[in-house]
């Protein structure tokens, strides 16, 4: 029986073909996404609760895994759809309960297949009658003239190259189209895959930086050198050595393969195992070792390479692989590394070592780059000269390897850092999500930036490109772009979905503070600022903080910060926009005015993410600051409200 097809707005859903069209456009939309949309539509306006979706779509063994499915599939058909979830035309949540699909919506039957053409005969049919007597249909008589002899056997030969035709395509191989004839049901194609942490069967602990490395190295390549969807490092971290059953790990990372290994180095050698497994089944589809020089860097892209081809999502690529000394190489990887796990001093030596070894290493540069970066913006200590050298250093990775992604990344933080220009900035950010699709912290850099122009809802989508390529490295992303948009129960309500998972992140935790404070809600902002500074592990503020909370509730906490900071052995360690924002938060606009003045001066590299910040925006009518915007190059008009 045919299926159905929907229309609604200007899209139509056909259910057989699997398909989503605005207006005759093929949308591209995930597996699990759309199932979910042809759930919802078909519900005809009934409502479909989290239960019965996780039942329908998920298997029930996987519940806490299902909740945060369940809540990227929506997103995903609420992107697909352009549907704002605080006033929805196609989707609307009922809240703690599941939800509905509110647009009209018209079911079209599919089209019925034309019936095959019937050959002309020369046979005559009698025109109906009205006798009971059987109607008998003339056979040619002798006297008809008779068929060529060549046009019957060119007939019959036609028919037997057919009939063989059809023979060889339901009988020989794994052929799609007989699979549609006989009714199978072949397995879909791997279109995502995550790569699990490689285990460092080197016998010594001290070669875990290498295995790490290797494991960066292969996702990076993977996303280089195929149309697969590449699930982030962050997100695949924390399944090192948790031996957990990989089908459950697909799931919980929403994706089709997942490729593990091990890797061991000598003295000289390195041996590489991997295989790639489908999710679903639970079955072996590529599997390979390598066994190489230890001095061959460029083994991640060969086995990259090959995965891409045996899953058929090859790219072209014409840059060519450039050589790179092993020994820079392996410094780079440790710089990398320890830049990982937060040893951020430590990372730097080693970043620098391997540009020293091999001054054209553009990765090198780029480590060295955001390294610099993050010291210009969260140690306070002269960050004029730390924007200078990050940016020579940016600017370099860029020319040595424009194919690098990251080295774009870096470049685009310097043209916004320490120049101020916003536009020269996207374009760098736009050229590493071109070389890198699912680069998530490019696109939550690129969110930023368009938040800070006021450009909302670019704003949000890309941060809904960022979220859905890689939710843990910083997973209180999505909620920061909400509040930097105005949207304060929005944020709310992702920051609390997000503290199910993380219920310890400061950057989760601040979010929500912020947003409960900039919405009225102040005990509640009071509650998760005493829980972000506890995750922060700061524990003298802690106390202080905890003490200020129960005389005066959340202003005094503010105000315990403030003394806190503004000690003088903390002060120049301090940011002045930190400052400025908490001084503006309790109602002191000529403190606040005078520290943005003093981060203006100091070119302090936060400044072009902060000058929009709700808790400047009873500053907006003052010239003072007025000014200050215009130095930035910023918009100075506050946002309405999306509340």
């Amino acid at each position: 029986m045919p299926l159905p097809v929907f229309e609604f707005g200007n899209f139509r859903l056909d259910s057989g073909r699997f398909e989503l069209l605005r207006e005759s456009r093929a949308l591209k939309i995930e597996r699990k996404p759309m199932e979910l949309l042809l759930l919802l539509v078909e519900a005809n306006g009934r409502l479909v609760t989290r239960t019965e979706i996780a039942k329908k779509l998920w298997d029930s063994e996987v519940f806490v895994d299902t909740e945060h499915g369940i809540n990227t599939a929506v997103r995903k058909i609420r992107l697909a759809l352009r549907d704002d979830p605080e006033t929805p035309l196609f989707i609307q949540t009922v809240t703690g309960m599941g939800y509905r699909f509110i647009a009209p919506v018209t079911t079209q039957p599919a089209p019925a297949p034309e019936p095959a053409p019937i050959e002309e005969s020369t046979a005559t049919i009698a025109p109906p009658s009205t006798s009971t007597e059987p109607v008998l249909l003339p056979f040619p008589s002798s006297s008809q003239p008779a068929r060529p002899p060549r046009r019957r056997r060119d007939i019959a030969l036609a028919f037997v190259a057919a009939l063989s035709l059809v023979f060889l395509m339901l009988t020989l191989g794994p052929h799609p189209f007989a699979d549609r004839l006989l009714h199978r049901n072949p397995q879909p194609t791997i279109t995502s895959v995550a790569v699990l942490p490689l285990d460092n069967l080197s016998g010594d602990p001290s070669q875990e930086y290498f295995a790490d490395g290797m494991t960066d190295e292969l996702i990076t390549m993977l996303a280089k050198n195929s149309a697969l969807r590449i699930t982030s490092r962050t997100s695949v971290m924390q399944y090192k050595a948790a031996h957990r059953p990989l089908p459950e790990i697909a799931r919980a990372l929403g994706v089709d393969g997942i490729l593990e290994g091990s890797v061991s180095r000598s003295s000289d050698r390195v041996h590489l195992t991997l295989q790639l497994i489908r999710a679903d089944t639970d079955t072996h589809v590529w599997a390979e070792s390598y066994e190489r020089d230890s001095s061959d860097v460029a083994l991640p892209e060969e086995a990259a390479r090959a995965i891409a081809k045996r899953l058929n999502s090859e790219v072209a690529v014409a840059v060519p692989t450039r050589y790179v000394n092993p020994a820079a190489h392996d410094d780079y990887l440790r710089g990398h590394y320890l830049w990982t796990v937060g040893r951020n001093k430590e990372s730097s030596v080693y970043f620098r070592k391997a540009v020293e070894l091999q001054p054209d290493y553009a990765a090198g540069w780029a480590g060295l780059a955001e390294y610099l970066f993050l010291e210009a913006m969260y140690t306070g200590q002269n960050p004029a000269q730390n924007l200078a050298d990050a940016e020579v250093a940016a600017r370099k990775a860029v020319e040595l390897d424009d194919s690098l992604a990251h080295g774009h990344v870096v470049f685009g933080a310097a043209l916004l850092f320490d120049h101020w220009n916003a536009a020269g900035a996207l374009r760098e950010l736009d050229r590493a999500t071109e070389l890198e699709p699912q680069y998530g912290q490019a696109l939550h850099l690129k969110a930023k930036i368009l938040c800070a122009l006021n450009r909302f809802d670019e704003a949000n989508e890309a941060q809904e490109q960022s979220t859905a390529a890689n939710a843990f490295e910083h997973p209180g992303a999505r909620a920061e772009i909400f509040n930097c948009t105005r949207q304060f129960k929005a944020a709310i309500q992702d920051g609390l979905l997000r503290l199910r998972d993380f219920p310890a992140s400061a950057d989760v935790l601040g979010e929500l503070s912020a947003a409960y404070a900039w919405n009225g809600q102040l005990k509640e902002a009071g509650s998760m600022r005493l829980r972000q500074l506890a995750a922060e592990g700061v524990q003298e503020l802690t106390k202080a903080a905890d003490k200020a909370y129960a005389e005066g509730g959340y202003p005094a906490v503010i105000k315990a910060e403030i003394e806190f900071l503004e000690n003088p052995v903390r002060i120049r360690d301090t940011s002045p926009v930190d400052l400025a924002e908490l001084h503006a938060e309790i109602g002191q606009p000529e403190e606040a005015v005078r520290l943005l003045n003093k981060a203006a001066d100091e070119h302090s590299p936060k400044l072009p993410f902060r000058i929009n910040s709700p808790d400047f925006d009873s500053l907006h009518n003052d010239p003072r600051f007025r000014a200050i915007a215009q130095r930035v190059g910023l918009p100075y008009e506050p946002p309405p409200s999306k509340n």
